[in-house]
């Protein structure tokens, strides 16, 4: 086991004008499952593939533990890296495909075996041994390309993508296994996709990246609760965050006709500025007969079954603003409805409008 530190790692491709990774720094801690998320382009594949050694450092240093590793060769970083397209042998079976890094590192035939057994049945392989990759399913063999993996026994698991070409209802089991393995294993695992609800279900924290560029890293609530940016508030969760434009004065928010006072600390700190204000989903109410709030016409419905959200757009004095509203699933507007909303003032997240960073 091991920890893995980036500090000040850059990257820049030939003929571009800007850092695929620029100054990254961070440090992820032993038997740690950390999920990388951004759009795409965002560098996450790139850092990942430095840190297996496929991608040179233009500067700074990735070290695995104690040791410097930013250029060592890929097989001597002692790393186990699971692709999102497999990677298996078409005319080898399942046994022979887990077993095939130790074959290849001269272990003999007996140890080999037991190794393969050990992940075999920790994956639950044990029927499909005989089998050929393309007589199994796309969440077999993902699970084929994780014994392969596992048998190597490495420091560090690395992950690209591993679920991007399973069907709906497979990712959602897949990841379940991922994340329960790794936990049982407690092995350094750094995992990469473009998906924040992966990233909000599997990882003890999260490093969201942008333009190449770090914006948080913390665990999946933190990140949830409070965004250190505008960007990370509305990336991570689904829906997105609603954000708009409007004036803080002498610590009054202006919402749309009405005003809330904003924390002392925010105040002082803010003065009197244009700002960007966000609330989710899950912090607008829809008011009762009388109430003042946000006038907004329901364009859309999205029934989720337990719980369902409004799209629709409210009023501004600057314009049309959009907003999604969660609601009860059984009780609810329909399209072409018009309904108060109220938004909860104690959840508002503030942001500068200029910087984007969090007040």
């Amino acid at each position: 086991m091991a920890t893995v530190t980036f500090r000040g790692v850059t990257r820049r491709f030939h003929g571009t004008t800007r850092n695929a990774v620029d100054r990254f720094d961070l440090e992820i801690g032993d038997g740690e499952f950390l999920v990388m998320v951004g759009p795409s382009g965002c560098g996450k594949t790139t850092t990942l593939r430095m840190l297996a050694g496929l991608e040179p450092v233009d500067s700074g240093s990735i070290h695995i533990g104690e040791r410097d590793v930013t250029n060592v060769p890929p097989k001597d970083r002692d790393m186990a890296m699971v692709f999102q397209s497999y990677g298996l042998y078409p005319h080898m079976t399942v046994e022979q495909n887990i077993g095939f890094p130790l074959r290849t590192s001269g272990m003999p035939k007996a140890q080999r075996a037991v190794k393969v057994r050990e992940a075999v049945d920790l994956l639950g392989l044990g029927e499909l041994l005989h089998r050929r990759p393309g007589e199994l399913s796309g969440g077999q063999r993902q699970r084929v390309a994780m014994g392969r993996a596992i048998v190597r026994e490495p420091q560090v698991f690395l992950m690209d993508e591993p679920l991007s070409n399973l069907d709906a209802k497979l990712r959602v089991q897949t990841r379940t296994q991922i994340a329960s393995l790794q936990n049982r294993l407690g092995v350094t695992t750094v995992y990469v996709t473009h998906d924040q609800t992966e990233a909000m279900t599997m990882g003890d924290r999260i490093a969201v990246l942008n333009h190449g560029k770090l914006q948080q890293v913390g665990a999946p609530q933190e990140l949830y609760d409070a965004p250190a940016n505008e960007f990370v508030a509305s990336f991570i969760g689904s829906p997105a965050m609603t954000i708009w434009s409007t004036r803080l004065r002498g610590g009054m928010l202006d919402l749309g006709g009405a005003s809330t006072r904003v924390p002392d600390t925010v105040a002082q700190l803010a003065g009197d500025r244009e700002v960007r204000v966000g609330l989710r989903a899950e912090d607008f109410a829809v008011a009762a007969d009388g109430e003042t709030g946000l006038r907004m016409r329901v364009d859309l419905v999205e029934e989720l079954g337990s719980d369902g959200y409004l799209y629709g757009r409210a009023a501004l004095p600057g314009g049309e603003l959009p907003l999604t509203v969660r609601v009860d699933g059984r009780h609810h507007a329909q399209i072409g409805d018009t309904v108060t909303v109220l938004p909860n003032t104690r959840r508002l997240h503030l942001f500068d409008a200029a910087t984007g960073e969090r007040l």
